[in-house]
């Protein structure tokens, strides 16, 4: 790569319009189109949720790629999707064909996921916090924009149903924005001329158990990685219900959708970078159960709430627990692993806390057929808040980063 600075600044930007475009034809916009081709609770669910299937089993391979093929060349392939898959959507008519796509759309984020995340890794040093929040809350930018501006374009009217057009032109944005992220991204490749280091298959398939027995053999960093999972768990379910309640309970149009999951990705974004210095100061454990709990709190709240400007609040207080949150568990998987496995290490946490993403639409979808939004979200909130102690009394011994030496 050019240099730390030129690099990473080059990545922010190209993880702006590759996250803008996925956000597009997520959250408000895929739930309502899976609600206009007639799907029930648990449908919508698996519509959301099917994409992060495929991190599940695809984000640890990637992440392993990226270490024997080079980052550059993994990560050109995961823009390559978030190019193509897009365009993809302008065929759908069906919800079996809507999962499909949304299967193959998948492959975008567990391809540039662990793959980015391990460069920024490499190059922070002691301030792995400090940087991976900064590059997490830079890229959301584009998931900010995306909501709102996803639910301007369908511009529903309250109680009405956007036409097919209004679809269309949403999944049409987002293969722009996709391919301007392509465009960037062989820019920065062609403008190193420089060789990068990459293994033999051999090599790296030598080292791949070892590194997966690395990451999951200790418990810390298994909890970890399974407290972001449930964490997530609630995260997927307000993605996939949250717009069909807001619309359907609270009348809200697709605008005010987006505006409300838009204020809980900037309260994200602003709050992220200054959780993860703190992190690095004073230890990532007391971050980590402090958004937990707020999380819970605000997530319980939701299906009590039916005004527009409640409902941004508890948005806000959300996204404020999940700064709190993925500030400091990504740094402290980091913290806790072996450099030589940056690229493994951020495979398996992504892999495991994907699980958690992926159920929480699907469970909560399951749970809407059977009860009321107010006992279901409320039952993802307890797991919230069951996660605290266990989490707590099983992850002790991490020292701030910038205290010494934290691997």
């Amino acid at each position: 790569m050019k240099g730390t600075s030129g690099s990473f600044g080059a990545l922010c930007a190209i993880g702006i319009f590759a996250r803008f475009s996925y956000a597009l034809a997520r959250t408000p916009v895929l739930p309502l189109f899976a609600l206009y081709l007639g799907a029930g609770p648990e449908v919508i669910g698996w519509v959301v949720g099917i994409s992060t299937v495929t991190g599940i089993f695809f984000k640890l391979p990637s992440g392993v790629m990226s270490d024997w093929m080079g980052r550059r060349r993994t990560l050109f392939l995961g823009l390559l999707v978030f190019a193509l898959t897009p365009f993809a959507y302008l065929l759908v008519r069906g919800t079996a064909a809507l999962m499909a796509v949304r299967f193959i759309h998948g492959f975008a984020t567990a391809i540039y996921g662990p793959v980015s995340m391990a460069i920024v890794a490499e190059v922070a040093g002691h301030r792995k916090g400090e940087l991976l929040s900064w590059f997490s809350s830079l890229t959301i930018v584009g998931t900010l924009l995306g909501a709102p501006i996803g639910g301007y374009i369908l511009h529903a009217i309250p109680g009405e149903q956007p036409a097919l057009w209004d679809f269309l032109k949403v999944f049409l944005a987002s293969g722009l924005t996709g391919t301007l992220a392509l465009v960037l991204g062989l820019g920065l490749i062609r403008g190193d001329a420089r060789p990068e280091q990459s293994h033999s298959f051999q090599e790296v398939y030598g080292q791949l158990f070892s590194g997966i027995k690395e990451v999951l053999s200790d418990r810390r960093i298994a909890i970890t990685s399974w407290m972001e999972g449930v964490h997530l768990l609630a995260v997927g379910a307000l993605e996939a219900f949250l717009p069909v309640y807001a619309v359907q309970v609270a009348g809200l149009t697709g605008f005010q959708v987006g505006l409300i999951w838009g204020v809980q990705v900037v309260t994200t974004i602003l709050s992220k970078p200054l959780m993860g210095r703190t992190s690095d100061r004073y230890g990532r454990r007391p971050i980590i159960a402090a958004g937990l709990m707020l999380s819970a709190v605000s997530f319980g709240a939701i299906p009590l709430l039916k005004d527009f400007s409640w409902l941004l609040a508890a948005a806000a207080i959300f996204g404020f627990g999940e700064a709190f949150v993925t500030s400091s568990a990504n740094a402290l998987v980091a913290d806790l692993c072996q450099q030589r496995h940056f690229g493994t290490a951020m495979g398996a946490f992504g892999t495991i806390f994907d699980i958690g993403h992926a159920a929480g639409p699907i469970l909560a979808g399951y749970l809407l057929i059977r009860f009321s939004y107010l006992e279901s979200f409320w039952v993802l909130s307890a797991l919230l808040l069951l996660s605290v102690p266990v989490f707590w009394w099983n992850v002790r011994t991490e020292k701030p980063a910038g205290s010494g030496d934290s691997s």
